[in-house]
């Protein structure tokens, strides 16, 4: 059996006790590169109490009804015990953030340009460290407050011929039934007669047909009537009989049944033929109440009735067969068209009362 080696023992412990000093060695680093213990923060180190009040935060963001953020609006924090208050604005996304807030209770209020204000209805308890999220604030449309004058077109049309009712030629002579004004509005059947009325009224037109009797009565016209006063009061009878049954007729009966406007139209614009073939054409068309030129059956119907009922009254050797009352009803017609060239080329420049723009 084979006797140890001392040589190859000792090498052994000197490698075994190497080896544990290698262990020790590192094991002293790795424990020297733990803590220890744990370290508490210096009170230097320790958030000041400002620091946590400034930490809370009231956010939120202002959009339109339809979900649209609204920029810029304006928005303010009051707080309620001391009424102090800050402002700020919406950024583009409509988000508004309040820094720094101290605790307490405060009401936001927000508003912009074209909507209406918002305040929230619950006051807000701010409490420390919180970040408080206001509700979606949606801004409705700015109301309004303003005052609409609505006007039918019976109110116009009256507005209108009671204007026309103080136009007069020379500031004397009725001049109702012409428009001044281009688009008037169309007349209803109880302004027609209105109208017809007060013209027929008018202390002028009384006069006029005073001073036509009294010229038929010295030219001896309708002898049948007699002289003297009783004679007078005849032809003047007569005579105003054919104002009323001419006007009623052609210028509120027939208009109003068949919806046509009896005013002549004032053109006063454009070339002088233009206007003058205008103002003669008018006898035979107008205006309708729907705004639309039509044959004007209502002034030759209007000439033919008054003819025809005006042989009630005048006397017996003074009337005419009806192919001379048809006659004398066309030549009325005609002789019209002298009256709108006047209207269009002169009476103007004499009529009192009508409107300031034509």
């Amino acid at each position: 059996m084979r006797s140890a080696n001392p040589h190859s023992k000792s090498a052994t412990v000197i490698r075994r006790n190497f080896a544990i000093a290698l262990i020790l060695i590192a094991s002293t680093s790795l424990f020297a590169q733990q803590p220890t213990a744990p370290q508490v923060a210096a009170p230097a180190t320790q958030p000041e109490p400002s620091d946590t009040l400034s930490s809370a935060t009231i956010a939120g963001s202002v959009t339109d009804t339809d979900s649209a953020a609204i920029p810029k609006a304006q928005v303010t924090l009051e707080a309620v015990d001391s009424g102090a208050a800050r402002t700020t604005a919406s950024d583009g996304a409509g988000a508004f953030t309040f820094l720094s807030v101290p605790p307490g209770k405060y009401v936001v209020r927000i508003s912009a340009p074209g909507f209406a204000s918002w305040k929230i209805e619950d006051i807000i308890v701010l409490h420390e460290g919180e970040n408080y999220i206001v509700p979606q604030v949606e801004l409705g449309v700015e109301s309004i407050d303003t005052t609409v004058n609505a006007i039918s077109m019976e109110d116009l049309a009256e507005q209108q011929i009671t204007v026309e009712e103080h136009q007069r030629i020379l500031g004397i002579l009725p001049n109702f039934y012409v428009s001044y004004v281009p688009n008037a509005a169309p007349l209803t059947r109880k302004q027609k007669f209105k109208l017809a009325v007060v013209v027929s009224r008018d202390p002028v037109t009384f006069f006029t047909t005073g001073v036509t009797a009294g010229i038929e009565q010295w030219q001896g016209d309708f002898s049948g009537y007699g002289q003297e006063f009783s004679g007078y009061a005849k032809r003047y009878g007569a005579t105003y009989g054919d104002r009323l049954s001419s006007t009623f007729l052609g210028a509120a009966l027939l208009p109003s049944l068949l919806h046509q406007d009896p005013r002549y139209f004032y053109r006063g614009h454009g070339r002088i033929v233009v206007r003058a073939l205008y103002a003669i054409s008018t006898v035979a068309v107008c205006k309708g109440d729907n705004g639309h030129w039509q044959p004007n059956y209502s002034n030759v119907g209007g000439n033919l009735g008054a003819a025809f009922i005006s042989s009630l009254y005048y006397p017996s050797s003074d009337q005419h067969s009806a192919q001379v009352t048809v006659d004398n009803t066309l030549i009325g017609v005609a002789t019209g068209a002298f009256g709108t060239l006047f209207q269009e080329f002169l009476l103007h420049r004499f009529t009192h009362g009508k409107p300031t723009q034509p």
